[in-house]
């Protein structure tokens, strides 16, 4: 079934989110495509950089639409509101909105360095920075801290905010982060979430192959020495 979302072109191409592939039918010479290869496949540049992200919302959507058929509450079917983007139980009277994770995307520092990361059982090879969800009772500078210690076990400080983004790709909306390493330089990986990560020179900072991310805005930022600097410096012209 394809989902009720408004459907765009790209390149010439139909693009709509589908509940099912295996089993949809689709109109002409239209065919699915994974979400997960539409950054390496269907990425040509800036200028269709808001078409990704409209599918990835397209696919977000999708899956909250299936997931929420059935009131978790007292498991009537739902229906859609005719008011605004939610589910309600006509029976209970329960009304059910989209849920969002949040998540922290952090670049950690020292002077001129920054920590890049690979995740432990991925697929692509490119380096990343520490990240992780948000938990219940946390602020988001909380959730920095304890990822960093978690994944790295480095202290941190002087935590400052960058900017946020969207990634419908598995429902998040990420927060990204700035901040300085506390003491000592010396990483204990969690080789549970991480297989590498290392201190990279800011010189030396390599983008990821698709410039779609806000992990690869963040390292690029640090590269180019564009970093928000935070309460130490607010006083430096």
């Amino acid at each position: 079934m394809i989902q009720d979302i408004a459907p765009h072109r790209m390149d010439n191409q139909f693009m709509a989110a589908i509940e099912d592939p295996e089993t949809a039918r689709l109109p002409g010479n239209l065919v699915p495509v994974d979400s997960r290869r539409l950054r390496p496949d269907f990425y040509f540049g800036d200028e269709n950089r808001h078409i990704i992200f409209e599918a990835y919302t397209a696919g977000q959507l999708a899956r909250w639409y299936h997931d929420n058929r059935y009131c978790g509450t007292c498991a009537h079917k739902t229906v859609p509101s005719k008011t605004e983007r939610a589910l309600c139980c006509p029976q209970c009277g329960r009304t059910i909105y989209p849920r969002i994770l949040p998540a922290v995307i952090i670049g950690v520092t020292d002077g001129d360095r920054i920590l890049m990361t690979k995740y432990a059982g991925r697929s692509y090879t490119f380096y990343a920075l520490v990240a992780g969800f948000n938990e219940i009772g946390e602020t988001l500078e909380e959730t920095v801290a304890r990822e960093v210690m978690e994944e790295v076990g480095l202290k941190v400080k002087n935590i400052r905010y960058y900017k946020s983004q969207p990634w419908g790709i598995v429902d998040d909306l990420l927060a990204g982060f700035y901040c300085d390493v506390d003491g000592s330089t010396e990483i204990i990986l969690d080789r549970n979430e991480l297989k590498e990560a290392v201190w990279v020179e800011r010189k030396d900072v390599e983008g990821q192959p698709h410039d779609l991310s806000l992990t690869n805005e963040m390292m690029v930022v640090f590269r180019d020495g564009r970093e928000p600097l935070g309460y130490r410096y607010a006083m430096r012209e």
